[in-house]
C-alpha cells in the first residue's frame, strides 16, 4: 500500500468518534471486545466492526491469549499522521511568528507627527 493510501485509511479510521474513543481506551492497555464495548450504547458486533476498520488501518491488533483475544494499540500509523501534520504545524508557527512581530510593531510607541506650518 502506498504511503498516501495508508494515510487515507488511517484518517478514515480516525474520523469516527467511537473509534477514537476505542483508541483512547487502548492507550491505557490491552482490552477485550467486551471491555471495549462497555462504555458504548452499542452491541459487541458493532464494536467489532469498528475494530475491523481500526485493524485495517493498522491501528489495532488482536492477539490470542487462550480463549481471550485482547486488542492492542499499534501506534506506528500515527507516526505518519504526525509527520503529515508536522509540516502544517511548521507553517502555522511561521505565520504566528509573523503575526507576533506585526503586533509588536503595532504596539510600539509611534513618534508624534510633525505639525504642518500655515
Amino acid at each position: 500500500m502506498k504511503a498516501s493510501d495508508r494515510l487515507d485509511v488511517t484518517f478514515l479510521a480516525l474520523a469516527d468518534p467511537t473509534r477514537r474513543a476505542i483508541l483512547a481506551r487502548l492507550v491505557r492497555g490491552d482490552a477485550s471486545v467486551t471491555e471495549l464495548a462497555e462504555p458504548f450504547d452499542m452491541s459487541q458486533p458493532a464494536i467489532s466492526k469498528h475494530l475491523k476498520i481500526l485493524e485495517r488501518a493498522g491501528l489495532v491488533s488482536r492477539a490470542r491469549d487462550a480463549q481471550r483475544r485482547p486488542c492492542k494499540l499499534e501506534a506506528k500509523p500515527l507516526e505518519a499522521v504526525h509527520g503529515w501534520l508536522e509540516r502544517y504545524r511548521q507553517m502555522w508557527d511561521a505565520n504566528f511568528e509573523r503575526l507576533d512581530a506585526l503586533l509588536v510593531e503595532l504596539q510600539a510607541p509611534q513618534p508624534p507627527k510633525p505639525k504642518k506650518k500655515r
